[in-house]
């Protein structure tokens, strides 16, 4: 008899609520608000990139790309997928394509998180 096992693969998010009340006490709420659902998209829109880099076989684009997610993720405060990003641009620079592939797919599983960590926070304004 064969056994079959299935790695449920999650990821810990934490959003930096610090870092998310300094932009509300810069921007206030509506401007925050706004950096916030901009922020959302693009992230959302880069992720889905990188994707399609790594399945082109675009090692460069999918550094370039993950490294634009790194600033983005930081100012809206998700400091995980930020590092993440980081890791999938080391695995490319270094050339490691089994990390790069592992990398970026936690990437994409800690970016879904994140994102619908934004949008189920019942306030958002700290």
């Amino acid at each position: 008899m064969t056994l079959i096992v299935t790695l449920e693969q999650t990821e810990t998010v934490r959003l930096d609520r610090d870092r998310l009340g300094a932009l509300y006490r810069q921007l206030g709420e509506d401007g925050a608000e706004d950096v916030v659902c901009r922020a959302i998209e693009e992230l959302a829109a880069r992720l889905s990139i990188c994707e399609r880099m790594w399945r082109d076989g675009n090692g460069p684009g999918l550094s370039k790309c993950a490294r634009s997610l790194i600033a983005i993720a930081e100012q809206i405060g998700m400091s995980a997928l930020a590092r993440v990003a980081g890791d999938v641009c080391a695995a490319v620079d270094a050339g490691d394509d089994a990390a790069a592939g592992a990398t970026l797919f936690r990437l994409i599983r800690t970016g879904e998180r994140s994102l619908s960590a934004v949008w189920d926070s019942q306030d958002l304004s700290v």
